[in-house]
């Protein structure tokens, strides 16, 4: 009852009690950090090609046509196809090289978490919606996600720019892990309301697919 109303009102709800465990979290946050303080020359090597949705990308390397998102991110996908491999710690080897083998193991092992807490969620909107607690849950069971490390460095003039603007999320479902540091806003009534940091709990937002 309490997700179908949170979904119906904004789409915002957190999770806590959600059996991932914590010091995969946090050594998830760790590899993100060491990542971005990687020398620029470093980081491409995962660089985003044109048309393409994973690899690095931030303001400062001509990835978005305005300075406005002041922000790196780093994107990797990941498939819960039952005959899928390890493609997450390929990826990482086959783009960085074999000193990030362990990052891939870490982003791989947190991917494959975030999809089984994924799909206990499906399991909560299908209930919410009044179908089966199956309903959606089967047809998301091989998903194709894209796993998104966002990193915001500080900024000279803050006021020219964004870390990232308002938008709404063209999936159906965003599972975000914060830092300590804040910032995360939702548009409730009319107003922005801020989510205080949660390490204990993970925000969920139902995407266009399901609002």
């Amino acid at each position: 009852r309490l997700v179908g109303e949170a979904c119906q009102k904004h789409g915002f709800f957190l999770v806590v009690n959600h059996g991932v465990d914590k010091t995969l979290i946090a050594h998830a946050h760790n590899y993100m950090d060491t990542f971005f303080e990687l020398p620029l020359s470093e980081k491409q090597k995962a660089q985003r090609k044109i048309g393409e949705s994973c690899g690095y990308a931030s303001s400062f390397t001509g990835r978005f046509s305005s300075k406005l998102p002041w922000k790196e991110t780093l994107s990797f996908r990941y498939t819960a196809e039952k005959n899928s491999s390890k493609h997450i710690e390929e990826y990482f080897h086959n783009r960085m090289g074999e000193p990030f083998d362990e990052f891939g193991r870490v982003y791989q092992d947190y991917c494959e978490a975030m999809s089984t807490l994924s799909l206990g969620i499906m399991e909560l909107l299908g209930l919410s919606l009044g179908v089966s607690r199956e309903h959606f849950r089967e047809f998301f069971n091989e998903n194709d996600s894209i796993m998104r490390l966002n990193y915001y460095p500080p900024c000279q003039k803050p006021d020219l720019t964004l870390g990232t603007g308002p938008h709404c999320d063209p999936t159906s479902l965003t599972i975000l892990h914060q830092d300590q540091v804040g910032g995360l806003q939702v548009f409730v009534d009319n107003e922005w309301r801020s989510i205080s940091p949660n390490f204990d709990a993970f925000v969920v937002n139902i995407g266009d697919t399901f609002m």
